[in-house]
């Protein structure tokens, strides 16, 4: 599929049928795996031979799945996981242990921002965070000689702030560490961060790779760029014995292009068990056949409501990073020339009142902790994703009081905006 566009990929891509097999990728329902003999189940369990033996570790409708991203970011393997947030650990976890040191954008997803700064903490490690816009000397001054992983989101949510992954990629390969790139936003439709230098890629696929809201789940993506050897020292996990699976030196074995992903799939996935269902599986399969077509629609309407947001009289400021005038608007057009994503961030004058009394009168948006879906909803991430966080917290990420998320569908825009109209007609 490696000579077909990104659009093909999405319908085909993962899976090829043959004689007289389902032209649908099956659902492969079962917990456990017949085989014939315990010499033939041996091989899998000491890494000698492909196949299946417990769904917790791997599954073949799953495995399908995840061979359609990789296709899609460009990266040379991927694993599926329960959640986005199951991936942002599993990611991290993978190449960290207590001890270790994460240095992160700032501007991240409040769940993404809480489990760096403070469980991981709790498992021993440390985390740094610098603004998105920090230059490279400010990046260079937060590693330290433990510092093992790089995150950021390419698209931060909510506040939508555009990682210079370039930059960032640049600096964390000058240490040594791999940078990890969230892209759950922008979608490989409109961004590859591969491309410009990112290692491992994660996604929430319960939202636009999804997107219809039912299932929840998600994927990490291995670049198989990253020359764990030439790093020995600092990835002891994939370049040393792993005595649990009779002194398997993943980065030798495997390659770059295979390590990461089988050690998180054999290791981290065998111990902690964050395995997608293969049913999630499917129905994330079924909007990815519709990615291509999706996104573009969920870009067009988003940039229409933050036009019409831009001149309002009740409106402080509106954030979209494809919209003249936006502070990262010349970063978007370097990164994100095909579209950037369906969410708009806005300010109400009136703050966290005006925001709820706002949203209480809109009708076809629904107020709900999700985003990313075909049908338009909303929230206020001050009361809602990020209320976990201190004002000083929140300010970092770029949220105010009054800031409202607007996720927009795919319905027709001049519907979602009459909607709008009439709901800051209320306030």
């Amino acid at each position: 599929m490696d000579n077909y566009s990104i659009n093909t990929k999405c319908v085909q891509a993962g899976y090829r049928p043959g004689n007289g097999e389902p032209r649908q990728i099956p659902i492969i329902q079962s917990t456990t795996f017949k085989y014939d003999t315990s010499e033939d189940m041996a091989k899998l369990f000491d890494l000698e031979a492909e196949g299946y033996f417990y769904t917790r570790l791997q599954n073949p409708t799953n495995d399908y799945v995840a061979a359609k991203i990789a296709k899609l970011e460009g990266g040379s393997a991927a694993m599926l996981t329960s959640s986005g947030q199951a991936a942002t650990f599993m990611a991290l976890f993978n190449i960290c242990e207590a001890g270790s040191h994460i240095v992160a954008s700032s501007s991240i997803y409040g769940g993404s921002f809480n489990l760096i700064a403070h469980t991981l903490k709790k498992m021993g490690i440390e985390s740094t965070f610098v603004s998105p816009d920090a230059t490279e000397e400010e990046l260079n001054a937060a590693f330290k000689d433990n510092t093992r992983a790089m995150f950021g989101e390419s698209i931060a949510n909510p506040a939508l702030t555009v990682l210079d992954i370039e930059l960032f990629a640049k600096v964390a390969h000058e240490h040594g560490v791999p940078l990890i790139v969230d892209n759950t936003f922008p979608t490989p439709i409109n961004l590859r961060p591969i491309e410009w230098g990112a290692d491992i890629v994660t996604h929430s696929t319960t939202k636009y790779m999804d997107g219809h809201g039912a299932g929840v789940g998600g994927c990490i993506v291995d670049s198989g760029n990253f020359d764990w050897m030439a790093h020995a020292d600092k990835y002891p996990g994939l370049t040393t014995k792993d005595d649990t699976y009779h002194g398997i030196v993943y980065a030798e074995k495997f390659g770059n292009e295979g390590a990461y992903i089988t050690k998180a799939t054999s290791q981290l996935m065998r111990d902690l068990g964050c395995i997608q269902s293969p049913q999630n599986a499917y129905l994330l399969n079924l909007g990815l056949e519709s990615l291509h077509v999706r996104v573009p629609r969920h870009c067009e309407n988003a940039l229409a409501v933050a036009k019409f947001l831009q001149g309002h009289d009740k409106v402080n400021f509106v954030t979209y990073p494809l919209l003249e005038g936006d502070r990262y608007y010349d970063r978007a057009m370097k990164y994100l020339k095909n579209g950037a994503c369906g969410v708009v961030s806005f300010e109400i004058k009136g703050g966290r009142e005006a925001a709820l009394k706002f949203m209480k009168s809109l009708k076809l948006w629904a107020i709900e902790t999700h985003v990313a879906d075909a049908r338009s909803c909303c929230l206020n991430p001050a009361t809602a994703t990020h209320r976990q966080m201190n004002d000083e917290q929140l300010k970092e990420c770029g949220i105010t009081a009054g800031l409202i998320r607007l996720s927009c569908g795919i319905e027709d825009k001049e519907d979602l905006i009459k909607d709008i109209e009439n709901a800051l007609n209320e306030v």
